[in-house]
């Protein structure tokens, strides 16, 4: 009987090359696409799920409710772990880790690393395997170093690494190292990455801030033991935060703090290990937020929903045309249990042909997809079992739900009715328009978020920044080297260089530079009574001539004052307006931990330091020697910008030749801060592109059985005098009702989605009415298309040809 089943539905999809061709493209293109997005989405979901204990695994961070808002910061102070692992016998297991990077030296090998400051239980607390050496005691002392696979074999070859000594720059004096342990590499889906880990002690300045409780920079993590309950933790993290913050608190209550539900200033909040890779707020830099994975899958299943609503039509569709056959094996004693299997077989064994192409076109597109998208995918995520067994349930319900329904409607038609001739089409017809404009629907959404994304995408990079970004070259200055030094250095060879018109140097980067770096710095201090927190930006002289930033009132930095060095400051015109009415020129302010005085010399435009997600906070620049420059600016004329950084490569060679050159254009680095949108967008595209794709693959297929059961009708028409034109029209308008219907739809979805979307950025465009307008005409135009093909190929058909058939 199975065997009888099998063959009879290949001979039905040989005797329908056309629909079955249909059929198999659309699903293979579908289930390689939502193969693909299903991929990433499951790949960013497993973030940090592989250590053992994940669950028990937490992320403290301070809330400040503040008076205008509520502040969270992922950084604490040096006595907060060490304290709360005191206070806290519930906790098992407490790190803290600061993402730094060093120069490491052995023999005549020099390699900049990242080099992880932390406490020794970082190698219990997390899952890492060890591959030589003891976890407990691996970092048992200051001048230990447990280092990566990879960094060994870097750094020492073939040869065993154990006991070796290296010297490692990057933390104050050099300082010689001894490799105690070998640490598994950091797997693509761990939060923390990581070269070597060294003690979070050889910290520069760690003696003289381990007691400060009002400076916050570096992260913490602590594992609970087993059957402890968080919001138990939760409660007396309450009394901790008042106990150990008592300045902060103090302080933020002259500034009028709004204390929460509980009547807390300052709370300590613990985010599970399993949040800290979707998180946007704690976390600096672009991280990826839940609702970008659910987008993922969102489209992976319309695109879906798709090919398998051309499925049902087309089944239905050609119902007409097996009816009889149906109806001759309901004469001749098959039940409709047989009939139901033998139709629903027909749709398993194309799903299942389907699913295999389309997995092989997947791992084909694999690379490319990983290219263009950024993504670290491989086949190897189809072998777990939770990703097998999804795949499987999966096939399942497409098969019984675009196999098993048709197979029921046929199965269940009226043999009578069949053989006589006289069997109607009015539900189905119903049915299947509402596929039409559900799948239309869709595919217009689609294009309407495109274009949204897009508009958005370009609103962002051409909005004004509040300094000139072009002909602007930063250069990340490295551990070799001082900062302040090199700028000295390099200001000295560029001097008499006609093509370079200004150089300078900062802290902060502006945009995502090629070294990856991306910081902030922030300042409190009372003023007048109230709490002004401004962002503390490290800068040199020259810097507003560097970027181009207009000066409102006062003066810039200059080496005439020997007071700017050391208490001199320029805010930008949002600090201005914290402070207070008027002109801020000559205001006086006390900061920092010995409340040092700083006065105002002059007003700045607003300039974004970070992405237009963020609106323009306070902003201070100071000259102070004592921080460090991180970064080399050097403003050049339009016609010298290549020739500048060939010489530029050339001088730095000389000024740091150990150190890697990665320079690169400003512009480019503003660039690349809107990197996940316009993955996005192109995404969105795609999406739309197959959406638009398989719908009109549908359609036409649609198109076609319809003029094919209306042959007769066209030909009496054309024997009666009817013109191309009118019959061409005839046969689309129907369908064109249903396109427009889902335009309608469409366009609130998108509304919709898309408004939400843009309240994740401080600057956004205005939805205008237009975007929805063209993307309804697109839609339309392409549908008229599709089915004015075999519109018009059935309308020019001879007549007599059409009225001889049967």
């Amino acid at each position: 009987m199975l065997e009888n089943y099998v063959k009879i539905a290949w001979r039905n999809l040989w005797k329908q090359k056309s629909h079955s061709a249909t059929n198999i493209i659309g699903l293979m293109v579908a289930f390689s696409a939502s193969t693909l997005l299903l991929l990433s989405a499951y790949f960013e979901f497993s973030y940090d799920r592989f250590h053992k204990n994940a669950s028990y695994i937490f992320r403290p961070y301070l809330i400040f409710n503040e008076a205008e808002s509520t502040y969270k910061a992922a950084s604490v102070p040096y006595p907060f772990i060490p304290t709360l692992k005191a206070e806290f016998p519930e906790i098992s297991k407490a790190t803290r880790f600061i993402a730094s990077s060093g120069k490491i030296s052995y023999q005549t090998k020099e390699l900049t690393k990242d080099i992880r400051c932390a406490d020794p239980d970082i190698l219990t607390l997390f899952s890492f395997p060890m591959r030589q050496g003891n976890a407990s005691t691996a970092l048992n002392s200051l001048s230990n170093l447990v280092i990566s696979e990879k960094m060994a074999k870097d750094v020492f070859g073939t040869n065993n690494p154990l006991g070796k000594s290296v010297l490692i720059r990057g933390f104050g004096e050099p300082k010689t190292f001894i490799v105690t342990g070998v640490v598994a590499d950091a797997p693509a889906n761990s939060s923390l990455q990581y070269d070597a880990f060294i003690r979070i002690e050889n910290q520069p300045n760690y003696t003289e801030n381990k007691r400060q409780w009002n400076n916050r920079n570096h992260t913490a993590y602590v594992s609970l033991k087993p059957g402890t309950s968080p919001e138990e933790i939760d409660k007396r993290l309450r009394a901790f935060a008042n106990t150990y913050f008592q300045e902060l608190i103090r302080d933020l209550t002259k500034n009028g703090a709004r204390p929460d539900e509980h009547g807390s200033v300052v709370t300590v909040g613990m985010q599970p290990l399993t949040d800290v890779h979707f998180n946007t707020h704690l976390t600096v830099g672009q991280q990826t937020g839940r609702r970008y994975l659910y987008i993922l899958i969102t489209i992976s299943t319309v695109i879906l929903l798709i090919a398998l609503i051309n499925f049902i039509n087309l089944t239905l569709a050609q119902s007409f045309t097996r009816a009889r056959e149906v109806g001759v094996r309901k004469s001749l004693g098959a039940q409709k249990s047989q009939l139901f299997a033998q139709l629903w077989g027909e749709a398993i064994l194309i799903c299942s042909l389907s699913l295999l192409l389309g997995v092989g076109l997947a791992a084909l597109l694999l690379p490319y997809f990983n290219t263009l998208f950024n993504a670290k995918l491989s086949l190897a995520l189809l072998t777990n079992p939770l990703m097998i067994l999804t795949i499987a349930v999966g096939l399942g319900l497409i098969t019984l739900l675009a196999g098993g329904y048709p197979a029921l409607r046929i199965a269940r038609f009226s043999t009578v009715n069949v053989l006589k001739g006289v069997l109607t089409n009015g539900k189905l017809s119903g049915l299947r328009n509402s596929l039409i404009i559900t799948q239309f629907a869709i595919a217009c959404t689609l294009i309407i978020c495109t274009f949204i994304v897009l508009r958005q995408l370009h609103y962002l990079r051409d909005k004004p920044l509040g300094f000139i970004e072009e002909q602007v070259i930063s250069l990340p200055v490295g551990d070799e080297i001082n900062g302040v030094a090199a700028l000295r250095q390099l200001r000295n060879r560029l001097a008499n260089n006609p093509q370079v018109m200004a150089v300078s140097g900062t802290a902060i980067n502006i945009g995502s530079g090629l070294d990856g770096g991306e910081s902030q710095s922030r300042m409190g201090f009372m003023f007048n009574g109230k709490e002004v927190v401004t962002d503390w930006l490290r800068v040199d002289y020259d810097y507003l001539k560097t970027l181009g930033i207009h000066l409102q009132a006062g003066r810039d930095f200059t080496t005439s004052f020997a007071t700017d060095s050391t208490s001199a400051v320029l805010i930008n015109a949002t600090m201005a307006k914290k402070l207070g009415p008027g002109n801020q020129v000559g205001t006086i302010f006390k900061a920092g931990e010995n409340d040092n005085p700083y006065q105002v010399v002059g007003v700045i435009d607003d300039f974004h330091l970070y992405r237009l997600q963020n609106r323009i906070e306070p902003m201070t620049l100071h000259l102070q020697f004592r921080d460090p420059i991180q970064y080399i600016l050097i403003r050049t004329t339009p016609q010298g910008m290549l020739s500048v950084m060939k010489t530029l490569k050339n001088e730095w060679g000389q000024i740091a030749p150990k150190s890697e050159f990665l320079a690169s254009f400003l512009d480019d680095n503003t660039d690349r801060w809107y990197k996940q949108e316009e993955r996005q967008s192109q995404m969105y595209g795609i999406a739309a592109g197959i959406a638009i794709l398989l719908s009109c693959m549908g359609l036409f297929a649609i198109v076609i059985l319809s003029t094919e059961q209306r042959t007769k009708e066209i030909g009496i028409r054309k024997v009666l005098g009817a013109s191309v034109a009118s019959l061409v029209t005839l046969l689309s308008k129907d369908f064109l009702k249903l396109i427009v219907i889902a335009v309608v739809i469409a366009s609130s979805l998108a509304w919709y989605a898309m408004n939400q979307w843009l309240q994740d950025f401080a600057y956004k465009i205005e939805m205008e009415w237009w975007v929805f307008v063209g993307a309804g005409l697109l839609a339309i135009g392409i549908a008229l298309l599709t089915v004015s093909l075999q519109s018009v190929k059935a309308a020019l058909m001879n007549p007599v040809r059409s009225l001889k058939s049967d």
